[in-house]
């Protein structure tokens, strides 16, 4: 049986760089889309994720910009609320789609998520998370279709604490009207990240990786710059 031997006794010193994380970084990319000015996001791990992400979010009007510095999105010509399934299938995280179309555009139609095919992961905390803010949401052909002449906020509790839900709640709700209040939200680093991200853009969110979250909805939305935080699986 292989083993390994390790002698201590040895003083350990330097440093590592730690890449940004790809989970924080897909849904900071989406939030980036729910403003009209230049969002910069630095320490961006340039996997596939990241350009496939890029590519779904071009698909419905948002301007990207990659380059070794970072990342560049600005979601002010962001017009269409159906993103081809052919790159809405490839990664999970692009059903965050779901919550920007909603806010911005009042509608969104997108196919169920794919990529990562780990067990079933149903998107019904999602739905009633847009139906608790006022939306129409339906299943249809494989698509989720939400409609909404006004999201308005509300009290909503997340039967189980999701990721997923959590991000796509808080990106409809920013410029919801009112205030929605999330019981039992995810508490994961990329749900704060995202809180501190949305904030930085004008968005008033409180509470993010704690048993409560507030999100005050706001007109709109503003540019900034934002590091990615580094990956804890990395670390």
């Amino acid at each position: 049986m292989a083993k390994f031997v390790l002698t201590g006794g040895r003083f350990l010193e330097g440093s590592v760089t730690i890449s940004g994380a790809k989970n924080s970084t897909l849904a900071l990319m989406v939030a980036s889309s729910l403003g009209k000015g230049d969002v910069f996001l630095t320490n961006v791990p340039l996997n596939s994720d990241v350009y496939t992400m890029a590519d779904i979010l071009r698909s419905i009007g948002v301007r990207v910009d990659i380059s070794d510095e970072g990342v560049c999105i600005n979601g002010a010509d962001l017009n269409n609320y159906q993103p081809p399934y052919e790159l809405i299938r490839k990664i999970r995280a692009s059903f965050y789609t779901a919550g920007l179309l909603l806010a911005r555009l009042g509608q969104a139609e997108v196919a169920l998520p794919g990529g990562d095919e780990i067990g079933s992961r149903p998107v019904d905390f999602h739905m009633k998370g847009f139906q608790s803010l006022g939306a129409d949401v339906a299943v249809e052909h494989g698509l989720m279709i939400a409609k909404s002449s006004g999201l308005k906020g509300s009290n909503f509790y997340i039967n189980r604490a999701s990721v997923g839900t959590t991000v796509n709640v808080i990106l409809a709700a920013a410029l919801a009207e009112g205030t929605t209040v999330l019981d039992n939200p995810a508490k994961e680093p990329e749900i704060v990240d995202t809180a501190i991200l949305l904030n930085s853009m004008g968005a008033k969110i409180r509470g993010a990786g704690t048993d409560t979250i507030r999100i005050e909805g706001v007109e709109s939305l503003h540019g900034c710059e934002h590091s990615v935080i580094p990956d804890r699986i990395e670390a």
